[in-house]
């Protein structure tokens, strides 16, 4: 469990499953990410990422403090062996559209990125979105990483002419202070 001021970051249990689900079958959040998920789909999502916490690592619920609503779902996980950022640790958010921009987001991928750090020995920390994905990208500029020159690559998830297939991939490195 992770919390800060505002949220408490924690693996999902059954009663996150509803918000979650709910998020995942919006297409307006779903619009940069993929498809929308049904339930099904959803509940294969949080198995794989279940599969994670062997490593330490895995997606958590993001939880409101103020209320107990479940807002979104973050963390960090392995890069897919498919792509070019296979192995290394990838951090990744998604927030209900009902709580985009008040810096929940934000909020909560900084205690991501800190709790990495303290316990994870890795040189750096990347994140991709679709290219098209300019309020990811920001986001990522405000957690301090920076667009990788020849990191972009096709996701093989996607269609040929789907416009999320053109992935960009941004990196922190490990701050001199968490070494």
């Amino acid at each position: 469990m992770i919390e800060t001021e505002r949220l408490v970051l924690r693996p999902p249990v059954e009663a996150d499953h509803p918000a979650l689900y709910a998020m995942w079958a919006d297409p307006v959040v779903m619009a940069d990410l993929g498809p929308v998920k049904d339930a099904t789909a959803s509940a294969a999502a949080l198995a794989r990422h279940d599969g994670y916490r062997r490593e330490g690592l895995g997606f958590l619920s993001v939880v409101r403090k103020e209320d107990d609503a479940v807002i979104g779902f973050c963390g960090l996980k392995r890069g897919d062996a498919q792509n070019p950022i296979a192995g290394q640790v990838e951090a990744g958010w998604m927030l209900g559209r009902a709580y985009w921009r008040r810096g929940y987001a934000l909020e909560a991928m900084r205690a991501v990125l800190s709790w990495g750090w303290a316990n994870l020995d890795v040189p750096h920390i990347v994140a991709i979105t679709s290219q098209r994905n300019a309020a990811s990208r920001a986001m990522m500029e405000r957690l301090g990483m920076a667009y990788v020159a020849g990191g972009d690559f096709e996701h093989h998830a996607f269609a040929a002419d789907d416009p999320l297939r053109h992935i960009v991939t941004y990196r922190i490195t490990r701050p001199v202070s968490a070494a």
